[in-house]
């Protein structure tokens, strides 16, 4: 038995690292690891891929949505109708008198109000289709990785019971971690809680 080589312990197999494209840098030189790099990409490439799943009338009302909130809208708007009024009152040009009191100038402006907070609120609906289906992906991985934490005490409780080490002295609590989360009953507590007067 003196011959028999020192026990070492299996490793785990090491994650492949992303392809890189010839010329970028690596995730490494990035200071990110494999699994981080990884994610990333599996996360923008599904970004891209319900992107592309909206309809052409959808793609159209959030890229409305998404310029009308930029700086140069405004300058735009205030070129526009910093124009009309000064053509309007005679100040530049010779067509004064065109709309009288500005009513043409109010009708579009409450017209053009109109559709752009339609074209808002289409694109707040998609953000938060977007934040819904993030919540629930960060509450499954946040369940799963609770019941995995539980699976462990459970598994480290049973090899202490074997190598004879007392788990019961004062380990109340720990007895409560090994049972899982039930998220029904923690929803009624928190609802419960923000009933209460």
């Amino acid at each position: 038995m003196a011959d028999d080589p020192p026990y070492r312990a299996p490793t785990a197999a090491p994650l492949r690292p992303p392809r890189v494209p010839p010329g970028e840098p690596s995730s490494e030189e990035h200071g990110l690891s494999a699994a981080l790099a990884r994610n990333i990409e599996a996360v923008a490439r599904r970004r891209a891929e319900d992107a592309a799943s909206l309809g052409f009338d959808v793609r159209l009302a959030t890229g409305i949505g998404r310029r009308i909130g930029r700086m140069s809208f405004v300058y735009l708007h205030i070129l526009f109708y910093g124009t009309w009024t000064l053509l309007q009152y005679g100040v530049v040009g010779h067509v004064a008198g065109f709309d009288p009191a500005l009513a043409l100038m109010g009708s579009i402006a409450s017209a053009e109000a109109i559709f752009l907070s339609l074209f808002i609120l289409i694109a707040q609906n998609i953000l938060t289709a977007a934040d819904n289906r993030r919540d629930d992906l960060a509450l499954q991985v946040s369940l799963l990785a609770e019941h995995e934490v539980t699976q462990l005490i459970k598994l480290t409780r049973a090899v202490a019971e074997k190598l004879g080490i007392d788990t019961t002295a004062d380990h109340g609590e720990i007895a409560d971690l090994q049972d899982d989360v039930a998220p029904e009953r923690v929803l009624d507590q928190i609802a419960g809680t923000e009933n209460a007067p």
